[in-house]
């Protein structure tokens, strides 16, 4: 049995959803009205020391983020995508980076004694957890307690209901990752991202329940089943994933129900060792594949995304998926501008896709929080400094790139796509009630 799937007691908290803490003021915001008894279930307290040993050299203290993902609902909701603008209205702006990277500087922001609160209480008290591996450049990982997996993903801009993300922080330490923010929840710097893994505890046992209480097999008049998405913050098979199985244990729990629409994102090659759950899960609902590959440049794919697969495992790895009758597409996202978007190198991406059986192929414009922009500017800095100034034009004001590049590397993409026949679109397949997936039995046989 996955470790993570233990019976092992771990402290608990009552009262979610719990919002994270306020810096100055003692009410909440949003809370103001509210009696001190039922803001104390909102808000516990933490004890004034954790009882783990924090090593400050590789997660310092940052200031606070804006709302915490794994606790609220909406469009901030955990593994829910950052908002594309709409063509139509200017871009969400934000705060400068260059002051925001104030946080991750000592003394730089005073410190205040509130105690901490929610996620950042129960990261706070998770405790260590084992490890084989020996190598002084691994992660440190800790068990979360937490009280759901399944998280609710309030936005009318991306095609699922629910994302499942198994872990907390991710190795992989892609400079561009946009989910760094998250580990701001729990008043840990975005560096910390790939230095502390966080392994959701008994998750396939919260996943049971989740899904007899939260999940709808049959929502509207049509009929078809919310979708859930796995992998949207962190990826699920990151290494992490070879010690603790939290993603494997999450799909056989989902292999027990049919009538289910799921989806996975990886850059993992790892995902292959799960193909017998997948096609259980494909022979009664549902179940798409994302692999990523954003370049297929082995050497420019090692300083982007340091610990993830080469791309040619990537590829094997959709090769593998398809051989097996899952539906498996290719993803080149983020696109980065100057780095990833030059001549041919976008459609060469997805020819490799489409040879090794990949049915559709998207690709989408780097998105840059502040959060993130604090690790990738310098990185740009110190191996692209020729393009530190375009993107410092671009992305100091607002996390996206300007409309008139993204409208052309969408025209773009449209092309390659049409080009090379990868015309499938498994978001609209999401709109009809599960079948049986006739290409999994078709595959077996042959």
């Amino acid at each position: 049995m996955s470790p993570v799937c233990s019976s092992r007691p771990f402290p608990t908290l009552t009262g979610f959803p719990a919002r994270r803490r306020a810096r100055t003021s003692s009410v909440r915001s949003g809370f103001a009205n509210t009696d001190p008894e039922t803001l104390a279930l909102f808000f516990p307290e933490c004890p004034e020391h954790s009882p783990i040993q924090r090593t400050e050299a590789l997660a310092p203290l940052c200031g606070p983020g804006s709302v915490d993902p794994e606790l609220v609902k909406g469009p901030g909701d955990t593994g829910c995508p950052p908002l594309s603008p709409a063509s139509s209205e200017p871009s969400v702006p934000i705060e400068g980076f260059r002051n925001d990277a104030a946080f991750a500087v000592p003394g730089a922001v005073e410190q205040t004694a509130a105690p901490l609160v929610g996620i950042a209480r129960l990261a706070s008290i998770s405790p260590a957890a084992p490890t084989h591996r020996k190598s002084g450049a691994r992660p440190e990982y800790f068990f979360l307690p937490v009280k759901s997996i399944l998280n609710r993903c309030d936005s009318n801009r991306v095609p699922f209901d629910w994302t499942i993300n198994p872990y907390r922080g991710c190795e992989f330490a892609c400079k561009y990752c946009y989910a760094r923010y998250t580990h701001e929840f729990m008043e840990l710097d975005g560096v910390a991202f790939e230095k502390k893994i966080y392994v959701k505890k008994d998750a396939a046992v919260l996943l049971t329940r989740d899904i007899a209480t939260k999940y709808s097999f049959a929502k509207g008049q049509a009929g078809v089943p919310e979708h859930i998405c796995i992998g949207t913050a962190t990826d699920p098979y990151q290494p992490a994933e070879r010690e603790y199985g939290v993603t494997r244990a999450c799909l056989e729990e989902l292999a027990r129900y049919p009538g289910l629409s799921v989806s996975i994102t990886t850059k993992s090659n790892l995902i292959i060792r799960d193909i017998d759950v997948l096609q259980a899960i494909a022979k009664h609902s549902r179940i798409y594949v994302d692999v990523t590959v954003t370049t297929l440049r082995p050497r420019l794919a090692r300083i982007l995304e340091p610990r993830a697969p080469r791309p040619d495992l990537r590829l094997e790895a959709i090769r593998k998926l398809r051989e097996a009758g899952i539906s498996v597409g290719a993803m080149a996202s983020p696109l980065l501008p100057g780095i990833t978007d030059r001549e041919g190198e976008l459609e060469s991406v997805a020819t490799a896709a489409r040879d090794a059986g990949a049915q559709w192929f998207v690709s989408g414009v780097l998105f840059l929080m502040p959060s993130s922009a604090k690790q990738f500017l310098p990185f740009l800095r110190e191996k692209f400094p020729r393009l530190l100034r375009q993107y410092e034009e671009w992305y100091t004001r607002n996390a996206y790139a300007p409309e008139a590049y993204r409208q052309k590397i969408a025209e773009r993409v449209a092309r390659i796509k049409r080009g090379l026949g990868m015309t499938k679109r498994p978001w609209e397949e999401l709109k009809r009630p599960v079948r049986e997936l006739p290409q999994l039995s078709l595959a077996l046989s042959a």
